[in-house]
């Protein structure tokens, strides 16, 4: 019997795009009114095509970014130092940082499933929201 996680792919959220098109369209009344829909509204948009084209798959060495099918980037799980989850009640972002880099991620898939495989795989590196001692953005290491 095996205590190796099973392959997990995330289903997409749509929360977040359809969040940043609402408050482009809330912009309308605006003086500037209509540059700021516009632009707010496009990049609720473009998080929209992101989200039903980019999936994260959780496998038991890496996470693994896939675009249409396509694997775009293999992120080992023994290079990475941290990693927390901004706001996911919105959805919000999803941090972490590497040995030899940070990426920022808006959250388009389930939260509650992105952070039970954050937990499973690399839960001893979540950096608790408010801790003291996180130097993760003061350090340059």
């Amino acid at each position: 019997m095996s205590s190796t996680p099973a392959p997990v792919t995330l289903k997409p959220d749509v929360r977040l795009p359809l969040l940043v098109v609402a408050l482009g369209l809330a912009l309308l009344p605006l003086p500037f009114s209509p540059w700021p829909t516009f632009v707010v509204a496009l990049f609720g948009l473009f998080l929209l095509i992101q989200s039903a084209s980019l999936r994260l798959e959780f496998k038991e060495d890496a996470l693994i970014v896939w675009q249409n099918g396509r694997e775009l980037r293999r992120f080992p799980y023994d290079q990475w130092l941290s990693w927390r989850l901004f706001a996911p009640w919105l959805p919000g972002l999803f941090y972490f940082r590497e040995t030899q880099s940070i990426h920022f991620l808006p959250i388009l898939f389930s939260p509650k499933e992105l952070r039970e495989q954050l937990e499973l795989r690399v839960g001893a590196l979540e950096v608790p929201n408010g801790d003291p001692e996180d130097s993760t953005f003061n350090s340059a290491k």
